[in-house]
């Protein structure tokens, strides 16, 4: 494994014969991504580095929920938690899955903002309750039952958490933004 400098405020990964990690970071080039920084710190913790992986395939994949609007939930969600790291992989991702740069660029006060549709408000307002530490209030919850299935309910919510989850992770570690280009497999 090349070790690439700073990563995180974590020993660099000594080289790992863990099949499980070759496994992961092989899938990781196959689906088009390369190792990023917080893959070479969650190695440190190989089984966790995997359930965590399970996650993120599973809300990518696998979620019913459409790609753009899960993507305009995480950049929200980073835009929350103040995650330079996940801005800097969600951005281009959200970009690819169909969000305009003038939408992006309105995501922070979204409120104020007609770029955005019922059913994006809806989540928005939904994310911003969540990763806002507040309690989803009734109405905001309604708001969002009358565009979203129970399904997609769920998957909006382990994503807004998982993503939160992520950024208090790379803010405890200090894990470095990469600046060499590095992206993660997209969705």
């Amino acid at each position: 494994m090349q070790q690439l400098g700073r990563v995180s405020r974590l020993p660099p990964l000594p080289y790992s014969s863990d099949p499980a990690l070759r496994e992961f970071f092989d899938d990781t080039r196959r689906r088009g991504g390369q190792v990023i920084n917080l893959h070479l710190t969650l190695a440190h913790a190989p089984k966790m580095a995997l359930a965590r992986r399970a996650t993120a395939n599973a809300i990518r994949y696998d979620a019913m929920i459409p790609r753009l609007l899960c993507e305009l939930a995480i950049v929200r969600t980073a835009q929350i938690a103040g995650s330079a790291y996940e801005l800097n992989q969600h951005l281009p991702m959200a970009l690819a899955a169909g969000a305009s740069q003038a939408q992006l660029d309105a995501l922070a006060d979204w409120q104020q903002s007609a770029l955005f549709d019922d059913r994006q408000r809806a989540l928005l307002a939904y994310v911003d309750a969540m990763a806002g530490g507040h309690e989803v209030d009734d109405a905001t919850f309604a708001a969002l039952a009358q565009h979203f299935t129970p399904q997609e309910i769920v998957e909006l919510t382990v994503t807004v958490a998982s993503y939160y989850g992520t950024a208090m992770i790379i803010r405890a570690l200090r894990i470095e933004v990469e600046t060499d280009g590095r992206r993660t497999a997209p969705g």
